[in-house]
């Protein structure tokens, strides 16, 4: 298809997002619930439990679980509203197809499956098996993200396969591979509360992890600092101890700086770096080539706090960093999450109560979704995909031979590039709006339009969904069983609440019944998720992502088990390394020097303004889910540029007022929100909404080098004052 099968207009008109403001039966017509169901949110990584109300099939509210360790009932505007998405009156009850000039229409299943076997047969037929791609995202269950790993890789027997937590969390895992060897947050969020000193690096915590903030709340209250690294005084640097406010894309100058003066001022922990760790002597001689003038120059942040942070840090006895996508989104986002364990492991502040480094999960099953096999490098139990020992493991559990087994694909960004170029012409996503989400919008919008053939699997209409061929209704968070992985490597079940409604199926049965029809069912001989669960396990066993202790039985027990958890007697690892045996070579940890390398823009004269993008606390993501929630959309209804004063001055540009800003790659023209509480060098824009409002319409394609993660949180643009009204609809 080249193009839309009719305007966006009607699209939307027929498909959403429709702002629903009242729950199923309305406010004072609910009734009493039929059962409490005990779940987690669908929402961030921190998974925070809730009991959700069930009557007549139908979600019709919530309840505080406060029996959960992690939130204790509490649950941010999101958690509050995430019920009402069950039987939203823009949820998908049917497959569609599209039909050129009448947009989408209902067809029966038979159709649906049909079609998408016949396409994807003859594409692979005329162009070979890796000219179909699937992507997939990470809100999806532990269960189904083993799944679709599996169902590409021996179903599709394609290697391109991808997920979005490319844009996510794979820097950080990148970087902790390098340093620790295991991909996950040292420490559980207990450790928070016994901190002395608490530095968050590009991180909102308040808007995008807000009982994450209670955490800190309560460390501050027994006396912690708070060290906060952001190019904006976002709610928790309003009263944090000491603010850095970074030029944003310049963090590993300013963390690099900060070893300089643990290093200068006595605070190395000799005794640790020696015994448990490699790589020091290098890392010490580039933290003392640049200069503290000459970082300050670089970052923008004055020597005199960057020696406050580094003495604030050097002297506590307890101590836990935290960062989350400001840092990781960018060219060199692997370099700055190494710099940061750099400070850690420089005093040796690991393993112990208290001592801990956590990176702050975005996206809902950020952490589980990453460890067991839909990343185009990986599979199950977090064993790279291109280990002939890793390959014969999974070869076992599986039932094939290695010749069988794909090779590692392309990330993401990558794929749509390929898709763009030609080179992949049919499509398979599920739980993924790249429309939204990657760089370059307009050159995504081009790539899609160009695929021979592209079903989508949703619960609602994406903006991606919109140049689909056939959509398939799938499931929401509530209507299938499964487990998810919090941001503390808690492994949580995910209960069945309702089943799907209409004609709608869970997502599970329709890979299944895909792989069946393409042939390949006796490797996906499952009867239930726990069957998959279980497999999973095996799958995982010896891997760095164990999981073969856990059981549904044991998580129902006891709340949730962190991993790993090599066997079923094994209590579970909260807290990683207490025994200082990391899983590295000689079970030592490793530095990693980080020589300060530019962003892949610099401003000019012709684009002499940096923008940086993020979230607002009432949305989610590409705001597929959120955007169509009334109360949520009235917290934030549109996207907006927030400037400095002085920078709004410069171009004649008043609070409320039009502005544009434009890149190399397009324009956006939004309301100005004139602000003291960011950087007079730099713009903000949230990043949830699609079309001409979309942020993603400015960023570039530009990748980090290892993780392959664009670089959302730098790009250079210009502005100026807008004349006449603001965005029109695609």
């Amino acid at each position: 298809m080249a193009k839309l099968p009719v305007p966006v207009s009607q699209i939307v008109a027929e498909f959403g997002p429709t702002l629903n403001d009242e729950p199923v039966g309305g406010w004072r017509g609910r009734g009493e619930p039929d059962k409490l169901v005990k779940t987690h949110c669908c929402f961030c990584g921190q998974q925070c439990g809730i009991q959700l109300k069930v009557r007549d099939n139908r979600v019709i509210g919530f309840e505080p679980w406060e029996e959960f360790p992690f939130n204790k009932g509490k649950l941010c505007p999101k958690g509050v509203k995430r019920y009402m998405q069950n039987n939203h009156p823009d949820r998908l009850l049917a497959p569609l197809k599209r039909v050129e000039g009448k947009g989408f229409v209902p067809i029966q299943w038979e159709e649906a499956f049909s079609t998408t076997v016949r396409e994807i047969q003859r594409v692979q037929s005329q162009y070979g098996k890796d000219a179909v791609a699937f992507l997939s995202g990470v809100s999806l269950t532990n269960e189904k993200s083993y799944l679709a790993g599996k169902f590409a890789r021996l179903a599709l027997q394609t290697k391109e396969l991808d997920y979005n937590g490319r844009l996510c969390m794979v820097s950080a895992g990148a970087g902790n591979k390098k340093a620790f060897g295991v991909d996950r947050a040292a420490n559980y969020w207990d450790d928070i509360l016994l901190a002395d000193v608490i530095l968050c690096t590009g991180t909102n915590v308040a808007e995008c992890s807000p009982i994450t903030t209670d955490y800190i709340w309560r460390a501050r209250d027994r006396g912690a600092k708070l060290i906060m690294i952001d190019p904006r005084v976002t709610p928790m640097v309003r009263t944090c101890d000491l603010h850095l406010p970074i030029r944003p894309g310049t963090d590993s100058a300013l963390m690099t700086a900060i070893l300089r003066v643990l290093i200068e001022e006595g605070f190395v922990n000799e005794e640790f770096v020696r015994e448990h760790t490699n790589g020091w002597e290098e890392t010490r001689q580039v933290a003392l080539e640049t200069s503290l003038e000459e970082a300050s120059r670089i970052c923008g942040v004055h020597v005199d706090d960057i020696v406050k942070a580094g003495r604030m840090w050097g002297a506590a006895k307890t101590s836990f960093l935290l960062h989350a996508r400001g840092i990781e989104h960018q060219v060199k986002g692997v370099d700055n999450v190494l710099s940061c364990i750099n400070i850690v492991l420089a005093t040796g502040r690991i393993g112990r109560p208290g001592c801990g480094y956590g990176t702050i999960t975005g996206q809902g099953n950020g952490q589980g979704g990453r460890e067991h096999g839909h990343k185009c490098d990986q599979l199950p139990g977090n064993r790279e995909i291109e280990n002939p020992e890793h390959r014969a493991y999974i070869c076992g559990v599986w039932g094939i031979e290695d010749s069988e087994l794909p090779h590692a694909g392309h990330t993401a960004q990558e794929i749509m590039n390929m898709i763009h170029e030609g080179e992949i012409k049919a499509l398979i996503s599920i739980c993924f709006n790249p429309l939204v989400s990657l760089p370059d919008s307009n050159f995504t919008r081009e790539a899609l339009s160009r695929l021979e053939h592209f079903t989508a699997i949703d619960f609602f209409l994406s903006e991606t969904a919109h140049h689909a061929d056939i959509v398939m209704a799938g499931s929401l968070h509530e209507e299938e069983e499964g487990t998810s992985t919090s941001a503390e490597g808690r492994v949580i079940r995910i209960r069945q609440a309702v089943t799907p409604p209409g004609d709608a199926k869970t997502d599970t049965s329709i890979l299944l019944e895909l792989a069946r029809r393409l042939g390949r069912g006796q490797y996906f001989q499952f009867e239930s998720s726990e069957d998959i669960f279980n497999e999973l396990r095996v799958a995982s066993k010896g891997g760095t992502a164990d999981y073969y202790g856990i059981t549904y039985d044991r998580i129902e027990k006891e709340m949730g088990v962190f991993w790993p958890c090599p066997e079923i007697g094994h209590p579970g690892t909260p807290r990683l390394f207490e025994d200082l045996q990391f899983s590295k070579p000689g079970g030592r940890a490793v530095f990693n020097p980080t020589p300060y390398r530019p962003p892949a823009e610099e401003t000019d004269e012709e684009y002499p303004v940096i923008l940086t993008t993020g979230r607002v606390v009432s949305q989610y993501l590409s705001g597929t889910q959120t955007r169509r929630l009334g109360g949520l959309v009235e917290l934030c209804p549109e996207p907006y540029v927030e400037i400095h004063p002085s920078l709004a001055s410069e171009h004649g540009i008043a609070d409320g007022d039009w502005m544009t800003v434009e890149s190399r790659r397009g324009r956006v023209t939004l309301r100005a929100k004139v602000v003291t509480t960011i950087r007079p060098d730099t713009v903000f824009i949230p990043y949830h909404w699609p079309g001409k409002k979309s942020a993603n319409n400015l960023t570039g394609r530009f990748l980090d080098p290892v993780s392959k993660i664009p670089e959302f949180k730098r790009s250079v643009v210009r502005i100026r004052k807008a004349e006449g009204a603001g965005p029109q609809e695609d």
